[in-house]
């Protein structure tokens, strides 16, 4: 795969300014010198050095199609550490596609999703976390989500591994040379010294752990259901969120009857709304089935806005919902605010984080819901610079190099010898190597790669 020269549109399809072709691998200046031609005919793409751009006309068959610049990118300075040219077209679809086209028939292969960092990483240009972290920079909808991801790409995440992998292979070493040297007097490591550096690796793995969550959310977004009672102000809640009239809002109780969706991006949260049908008895069939999905929809959710009609006094329907509410990441909105307050919030607010008065048609209010989301998801505390975790493999290897440490300080605890630290340790050791990709197999990176576009 490293040997060929593989080409990819870069940008995304449809109309725009322009769009980029690129190419990468040992015969990319040989395949741009067939398709592009430079406007100063004494300038020759062979001799291009790295760093430069020409203007051109792009040619099929002799045929001129378009114009253009290219620019080129020398191996191993560039960003897959072989040689690159990227060929900036006209962004319309045709003119993409054909210029792709002549770039397959002069001899580049289809790149595959990813395989543009893919080859930047196995040329030691990044690790395996700065290459987790191109995708969720091209996926941020939030700065903070996209400044987690940047950061992790400019090798936040690597130096911090790097230096706990540094605490624990100093330990091993010493270990090591304790117990398989016997003769060479090794002196032992004093459990105060041994303790001291295995509780400091422990606390950075505890806070990587800690802050996942939340930074999960950050560069992914979250499903948000809001429930509650018809004509409590559901729909004109998701209307206020979403920015445009999405869902109907009429005062007919039961208007809405099946789950209305529809992604918003709240402050730095992207949320993926569920607005759902009333909750209360029905004996109609449809508005029945509305009624049921509204409650899977609640248990499903990672993030619970629950209605409530401010105007009216609490009732046996309410009780219900705040109780299911209360194993759940759950705001109560009081709603209507604007209108004399005859609701007991006192009531339900055992059952929620927090609990807050709202007026769902003012502006101001989507403000305010912003900042209890943030509270309450834990997206207000991260440091979007600071190094962090992102998808279930980097969390899967934190969590069991942590169990690794937390062993070895047991093992030291319980006074069961150092040979069980030994081994604990380099279990610890083993799970951050797994984690950085110093130890990833062919099977993993191909798991890592398989969420990317073509063209990255």
């Amino acid at each position: 795969m490293q040997n060929s020269t593989i080409a990819a549109i870069a940008t995304p399809p449809g109309q725009g300014g322009i769009a980029v072709i690129r190419l990468s691998g040992p015969e990319s200046y040989r395949v741009a010198e067939q398709v592009f031609r430079p406007m100063d005919s004494r300038r020759k793409v062979a001799g291009a050095k790295g760093y430069t751009a020409m203007y051109g006309h792009f040619v099929e068959g002799g045929e001129p199609f378009d114009d253009g610049v290219a620019l080129f990118y020398r191996g191993p300075h560039s960003y897959t550490g072989e040689d690159v040219v990227e060929l900036s077209c006209h962004g319309g679809s045709a003119v993409a596609r054909r210029l792709l086209e002549a770039c397959l028939k002069a001899g580049a292969a289809p790149a595959g999703p990813g395989e543009y960092t893919r080859r930047a990483l196995l040329n030691g240009k990044m690790s395996l976390t700065q290459a987790e972290a191109v995708m969720d920079l091209i996926a941020a909808g939030g700065r903070q989500g996209a400044a987690l991801a940047n950061a992790a790409k400019e090798g936040a995440l690597a130096q911090k591994i790097a230096a706990q992998q540094e605490v624990l292979t100093a330990l091993q070493a010493h270990l090591t040379a304790w117990v398989d040297f016997p003769e060479e007097d090794v002196p032992a490591l004093e459990n105060g010294a041994l303790t001291s550096s295995l509780e400091e690796v422990k606390a950075g793995l505890d806070g990587l752990i800690q802050g996942y969550d939340a930074a999960a959310v950050l560069r992914e977004g979250i499903d948000c259901a809001i429930v509650g009672k018809p004509n409590a102000g559901k729909s004109t809640l998701l209307n206020l969120l979403a920015g445009f009239d999405r869902a109907i809002v009429t005062p007919i109780a039961g208007t809405t009857r099946d789950v209305v969706e529809q992604a918003v991006q709240l402050g730095e949260v992207r949320l993926n709304l569920f607005d759902t049908a009333g909750l209360r008895q029905t004996d109609d069939p449809v508005e029945a089935e509305g009624v049921r999905r509204s409650w899977a929809k609640l248990a499903e959710a990672g993030l619970v806005l629950a209605v409530f009609d401010g105007s009216q006094p609490v009732t046996r329907e309410d009780l219900e919902l705040a109780r299911r509410c209360a194993e759940c990441r759950a705001i109560a909105l009081v709603n209507k605010e604007d209108l004399s307050t005859r609701f007991d919030a006192e009531i339900i607010a055992p059952y929620f984080a927090m609990v807050v008065p709202v007026c769902c048609k003012e502006e101001g209010a989507r403000q305010v819901i912003a900042a209890a989301v943030a509270r309450l998801l834990g997206t207000a505390r991260i440091d979007p610079h600071a190094a962090s975790l992102s998808g279930q493999r980097q969390l899967s290897a934190a969590l069991r190099a942590r169990d690794g440490v937390e062993g070895a300080l047991e093992a030291v605890r319980g006074g069961f010898g150092l040979d069980a630290v030994s081994v604990c340790v380099d279990d610890a050791l083993d799970a951050l190597y797994d984690l950085t990709g110093e130890n990833a197999s062919e099977a993993v990176i191909d798991q890592v790669f398989e969420r990317f576009c073509v063209g990255k």
